[in-house]
């Protein structure tokens, strides 16, 4: 089954789509730019569909997209209505591949689909079915080798065939989005709609009517009768993301309909039987929300039959080379630059970061370092100036009254010394090793290559070792 990017902001499109052509193409949705090329990367579709709309208030900004798209090198189809010929027709010009007009014939768009993806198949006939698994360290669409994303992979195997409900925990920027979309493709559904939800963007007012859908005349400015997400989500995965952002009251309608596996539409009284399988996100301790009462326990034990941790970045800094070079590779391509890598002493910074952000700040920081390099290569002074400030967050090493043993006390007196030595040099690796008197094969601990500065996980103590690395000191320290 081919994988099909879809860009619109038609919320409808989407479901008839996959309805008609579900059992052939799985079609990935976007409504943002930065969302589609991502995505387009990620999923490593081949072709994309990108839908231009005479009643969009943004189609100057679908026609930049488009370009965008077939410049980096996307196999794009274009669907619009007759008042966008005329642009459709242009961009076929500049290099899209076809053009289908709006609203679609299934059987037209179908064939057009189908050369689209046979024409990337003679460009890259080197490409087997096993390419597009993508580069290694790449598992489920998620970067990273490390135990933690092992584990995570693991459960992911697990639960993708078993229509459980899993909730997914973890910090802001995590990618639970990602885990939920990997449970969807891992499964049966994969050839199924996935609809995510974003529970905290919604207003109150209104979470209920997009949730469950409406009739006409249910409540005012309703002027039609409109699909719910859990219709949309049909047979594929329902992703309601931040779930703790619900009211009391949307949790027990939401309560009832996990209960009951049916619901209705505000203004009807027919049942709708619910065929999706719900996976449920927060960045919340939900125990604790439990405890205080601003969340039900009963839909706890609802939604929560299967639990997957999404672990923080910085405790699995393994990976952050992985995937930095990952979204540099991504944006390299994005931004029209040319080929970058990274130096080994950006990469090293990187690492040592703590990036309270996770990974959306990794990728945020990635980007703002290839916009700031003016060669082949990311250097450490085209990194962000809040991850540069953290090389100099340096330990202050006061005089104290001696104690312990003789051998602590030479330790502790000759980290002082490399400290002094290193902040007098500004940070300079060579300069300081020079003054300093140190080499490469120096002894322990004043070796080349011992660390000096705070541990990763900001932790004191007193079995110290010094190291001298990527142009400055860093302290490690262990309890």
């Amino acid at each position: 089954m081919k994988s099909i990017g879809l860009y619109s902001h038609d919320r409808s499109l989407y479901p008839l789509l996959s309805s008609a052509l579900g059992n052939e193409f799985s079609f990935r949705p976007e409504s943002m730019q930065a969302g589609i090329q991502r995505l387009l990367q990620q999923e490593n579709c081949p072709v994309a569909v990108l839908d231009l709309r005479s009643t969009h208030d943004d189609v100057e900004e679908s026609v930049e997209c488009a370009h965008r798209l077939v410049d980096s090198g996307v196999t794009l189809i274009v669907l619009a209505d007759d008042g966008q010929r005329m642009k459709a027709n242009e961009l076929v010009e500049s290099g899209a591949f076809g053009y289908c007009r709006r609203p679609p014939s299934i059987r037209e768009l179908r064939l057009l689909l189908r050369k689209a993806c046979e024409a990337c198949e003679k460009a890259n006939p080197d490409e087997s079915s096993e390419a597009y698994s993508g580069p290694a360290g790449v598992r489920h669409h998620m970067v990273g080798t490390s135990e933690a994303m092992q584990q995570v992979h693991e459960l992911i195997d697990r639960v993708a065939d078993i229509d459980a409900s899993v909730l997914i925990v973890g910090e802001s920027g995590t990618g639970k989005e990602l885990i939920s979309r990997a449970i969807h493709n891992a499964g049966s559904r994969a050839s199924r709609p996935f609809v995510a939800v974003a529970c905290g963007a919604i207003p109150e007012t209104l979470i209920e009517a997009e949730l469950f859908g409406h009739e006409k005349g249910a409540f005012t400015g309703s002027v039609g009768s409109r699909e719910g997400f859990l219709e949309q989500a049909a047979d594929g995965t329902l992703f309601l993301d931040e779930i703790g952002e619900l009211s009391p009251y949307t949790q027990i309608k939401l309560l009832r309909v996990l209960q009951q596996r049916e619901f209705s539409r505000l203004g009807s009284n027919r049942l709708v039987p619910l065929r999706a399988r719900l996976v449920f996100a927060t960045h919340r301790n939900l125990d604790e929300m439990v405890a205080e009462g601003k969340f039900r326990q009963d839909l706890f034990f609802r939604i929560s039959v299967m639990g997957i941790e999404a672990p923080p970045l910085r405790d699995r800094a393994e990976d952050i080379p992985q995937i930095a070079c990952h979204f540099l590779n991504l944006y390299t391509r994005s931004f029209h630059k040319q080929h970058l890598s990274f130096s080994p002493e950006a990469l090293e910074v990187l690492k040592d970061y703590s990036w309270p952000g996770n990974v959306r700040e990794l990728e945020n920081v990635v980007q703002q370092a290839i916009i700031m390099s003016n060669g082949n290569v990311v250097h450490v002074d085209h990194l962000p100036w809040k991850i540069r400030e953290s090389m100099a967050d340096l330990p202050e090493v006061e005089d104290e009254f001696p104690s312990g043993s003789f051998e602590r006390q030479l330790r502790d007196y000759k980290i002082k010394l490399a400290v002094t030595a290193v902040r007098d040099n500004n940070g300079n690796k060579t300069q300081t090793q020079h003054l300093a008197g140190l080499s490469s094969s120096a002894d322990p601990p004043c070796r080349a290559g011992a660390r000096i500065g705070n541990s990763r996980n900001g932790r004191g103590g007193t079995n110290s070792a010094v190291r001298l690395t990527t142009g400055r000191f860093r302290a490690s320290r262990r309890h």
